[in-house]
């Protein structure tokens, strides 16, 4: 397992918010990056760390070696613990064998868990294991298969989403029922006040993905982080229509043509939508053609039509009016997290076990 070995830089010296999640990775602020596909890669992880934080990278559907290397990157860019999130469903024995010779600080399954086993290896390795999940039955099927956190995913949560409820309804209810392991809020956390609330509510860290899009070190088009910035209320909608390579999946997204067409009809969309071409990109070194609804986010090595891309963002991107640096974001959010916290947070782990 990866251990903290220098001090974090990008948040004031004190100004730190302690949690059971901060203490064991070392980490100043509880704020960790959405492991969000393609978007989320070495670059972004590395700037979270850095800042105090703890990066994570999107790694589903990369294989092996390419997994590998991603880790590597991250690794040569910061001294600091992160973390890898993978779909439970497309991880291979040959994934599980390069996360324990890599051993990252921490790895997050989300949609479909791995077997009992791996996550048994992978804590005996020294790597933690974490679940994100929608339900509070997921949550406790979690807990039996031996997760040491839970990353909890309010509806209003961008990109793949089967919530049954907001993030506020969500937490109590997972806490009530796995009161022992620290909770990670998803969902709408976008600012200090956000988390703030995050934390009184319960949770020990918090997950942020469409913030983060819109950070320089994303690697996201610069039109899709525009539209996030240019996005309003209501501008966001769950569809089924993206994803030939994963069909039938809930997808919250902006409500681009591509959205708009396919309401009520999606299996018709795509139909309709087969052998159709919305642009390009270079994935593996190889420049690919992107097809109509394709779940590929537009990422800065993509050439596409965004009113028919897959947009993934959560609801709060109402409220993003910026792109910035990633280290000023999490010092941002944790400075004024701090001016709303109770005092003795700043200073003692909070709810520690």
């Amino acid at each position: 397992m990866q251990t903290a070995t220098t001090a974090p830089a990008g948040v004031a010296e004190g100004a730190r918010i302690r949690t059971r999640i901060t203490e064991r990775f070392g980490a100043s602020t509880p704020i960790l990056n959405a492991g969000m596909v393609l978007i989320a890669g070495p670059e972004l992880a590395a700037a979270v760390s850095n800042a105090g934080g703890i990066g994570t990278i999107g790694a589903t559907m990369v294989p092996p070696e390419g997994l590998r290397g991603m880790i590597r990157a991250t690794r040569a860019l910061t001294p600091r613990p992160f973390g890898v999130d993978l779909i439970g469903q497309f991880v291979e024995p040959a994934h599980v064998d390069v996360l324990l010779e890599e051993r990252p600080a921490l790895v997050i399954f989300f949609w479909s868990a791995p077997p009992a086993s791996t996550i048994e290896r992978l804590k005996a390795a020294g790597v933690c294991v974490w679940m994100q999940v929608g339900t509070v039955a997921e949550a406790r099927d979690a807990v039996a298969l031996g997760v040491e956190a839970l990353v909890l995913q309010g509806s209003e949560a961008g990109g793949h989403n089967r919530a049954e409820m907001t993030l506020a309804t969500l937490l109590p209810a997972i806490r009530q029922a796995c009161s022992t392991l620290p909770l990670v809020a998803a969902g709408g956390i976008v600012d200090g006040c956000t988390m703030a609330a995050a934390l009184v509510a319960g949770a020990e860290a918090v997950w942020c993905g469409t913030r983060f899009l819109a950070t320089h070190e994303a690697n996201a088009a610069e039109g899709f982080k525009s539209r996030v910035v240019e996005s309003g209320p209501g501008d966001t909608e769950i569809s089924t229509v993206f994803g030939p390579e994963w069909p039938g999946e809930p997808v919250r997204a902006l409500a681009n043509a591509a959205v708009r067409a396919a309401r009520g009809r999606a299996a018709e969309a795509l139909e309709e939508a087969q052998g159709e071409v919305i642009g390009t990109v270079v994935l593996g070194g190889e420049r690919l053609p992107v097809p109509r609804y394709s779940a590929i986010l537009p990422i800065r090595d993509m050439e596409a039509d965004l009113d028919w891309a897959c947009l993934t963002v959560g609801e709060a991107s109402a409220v993003i009016e910026t792109i910035e640096p990633a280290a000023a974001l999490v010092a941002r959010m944790t400075r004024d997290a701090l001016a709303l916290l109770p005092a003795s947070s700043h200073s003692a782990t909070s709810r520690a076990a």
